[in-house]
């Protein structure tokens, strides 16, 4: 049976791919810890020989009449952003897929009720909410695998658990499988207008777009180190007044793999809560606890 080894909530935003010197300029001098955060990251965990896939919860690829999962044997080419193509051009990646779990998850959308379908189409985009994670934290680990799942725009919160749930039984149907999920997306997520947001580019989070939105962020980042899934859940209607990215549903796919309400892991931050032209970003990594993720034993909390 497979399992989910590690969670994680980080962020994407292109500032971290760009040249130091630039980084630096952008930010007062000091380096965004948005930057270090994932470098101790792939120290700890993603150098770690743990873990088999990497799924992407990807806040930047929308579908519409269902969900789709990656399903190519590999993927490799040259990426060049269509949001930002002076910061993000001609990016090589190169990785394999996991073309059998893609498959397993799809499988189990009917016991779910949703939809979702595996894709093996070569020349399926990419996007950068999976690049830049994969050029930090999988490139030069050539073994392993990386998956990438979008959200979707027609579905609502409780679409994106039941992908969620989907996704747990689909990695339990992969013999021997051991998976790191990323929930790739930032908190609250409005940006500065642009004839205003080049006083906002420094990271510290006074250049939050709002106070309301930062405090909204810290309460939930706080949940989120005291293992309380549960309040983040319960009070998703008062988030979505500050804009979470994608509705929040990049982490509401994950909270759905690793049990909801019930999950009880406890995350723990790399590098600060910081500023990106107004959007609340930070990286929470979240391992299994001792007893499960919901505490009550099963390691993949919708086991068949």
């Amino acid at each position: 049976m497979g399992e989910i080894v590690g969670a994680g909530l980080l962020a994407h935003v292109p500032t971290i791919v760009l040249p130091e010197r630039t980084r630096l300029e952008l930010n007062e001098g000091k380096e965004i810890t948005l930057v270090t955060g994932l470098r101790q990251l792939r120290a700890d965990v993603f150098e770690r020989d743990d873990y088999d896939t990497v799924v992407v919860l990807d806040s930047h690829w929308a579908t519409t009449v269902e969900f789709v999962v990656t399903a190519q044997d590999r993927r490799a080419g040259l990426f060049t952003s269509e949001e930002l193509p002076r910061g993000m051009s001609r990016m090589p990646f190169d990785y394999p897929g996991d073309p059998e779990l893609a498959h397993n998850v799809a499988s189990f959308a009917e016991k779910h009720g949703t939809w979702i379908t595996a894709i093996d189409d070569a020349y399926l985009p990419v996007y950068y909410a999976t690049i830049n994670l994969w050029k930090f934290l999988g490139e030069g680990l050539p073994d392993k695998r990386w998956v990438t799942i979008g959200v979707c725009q027609t579905g609502d919160m409780e679409d994106h658990l039941r992908l969620g749930r989907a996704l747990a039984d689909g990695i339990a149907a992969t013999p021997g499988r051991r998976v790191l999920l990323i929930a790739s997306g930032a908190l609250s997520h409005t940006f500065w207008p642009l004839r205003e947001l080049r006083d906002h580019e420094a990271s510290d989070p006074a250049h939050i777009f709002t106070p309301e939105a930062r405090e909204a962020d810290y309460e939930r980042i706080a949940w989120f180190k005291e293992g309380r899934h549960d309040k983040v859940l319960d009070t998703m209607d008062e988030f979505w007044r500050y804009k979470p990215e994608a509705r929040f549903f990049h982490y509401l796919m994950m909270a759905g793999a690793l049990g909801e309400g019930a999950c009880v892991a406890k995350g723990r931050q790399y590098g600060a809560y910081e500023n990106s032209i107004g959007t609340g970003q930070v990286h929470l990594w979240f391992d299994r606890p001792q007893g499960g993720w919901t505490g009550t034993a099963p390691t993949t909390p919708h086991s068949p």
